[in-house]
């Protein structure tokens, strides 16, 4: 459990424990409802996640992780996210992982043009590999951008 002004922080799959740590200062979580901070005492929230990026800090570090969506139970002094899938930068391939964002690209692509547009599969995999790209150049200095994709 966190001690004083800390955040204890699990990022758990259904295959694993991606993270343990019990002295955060910060998260950023990509909640449903949009980018979500959770600072040490925040008050309890279970909420869904999207697919994006999970930015922590501890002091003067930074650890980023690209989830694939799932949920977010946070309390004042634990925060837990059950992610469908959960990657720390360090585990990303960076042309792996532009080629994954370029076949969903492609898939959203040619998909049948309907009243709602390209199916929420087709949607979830292009945010989960936005998320993974973004999470990568971070790593490796950059800003972390994709190149802009039309909805």
């Amino acid at each position: 459990m966190a001690s004083g002004d800390k955040l204890a922080l699990d990022i758990v799959t259904i295959e694993r424990k991606v993270w343990e740590d019990d002295g955060i200062d910060l998260v950023l979580i990509p909640g449903i409802e949009g980018e979500m901070g959770v600072l040490p005492n925040h008050a309890p929230v279970l909420t869904a996640l999207r697919p994006g990026v999970v930015k922590i800090k501890k002091g003067d570090n930074e650890e980023f992780f690209a989830v694939g969506g799932g949920f977010v139970d946070v309390n004042p002094k634990k925060v837990v996210i059950l992610a469908q899938t959960a990657e720390h930068s360090e585990e990303i391939d960076l042309e792996r992982a532009e080629a994954a964002y370029q076949r969903a690209k492609k898939v959203m692509e040619e998909e049948p043009d309907t009243s709602i547009g390209p199916s929420l599969t087709a949607r979830a995999a292009l945010a989960r590999h936005e998320a993974r790209l973004k999470v990568v150049r971070r790593r490796r200095g950059g800003t972390g951008g994709v190149p802009h994709r039309q909805q």
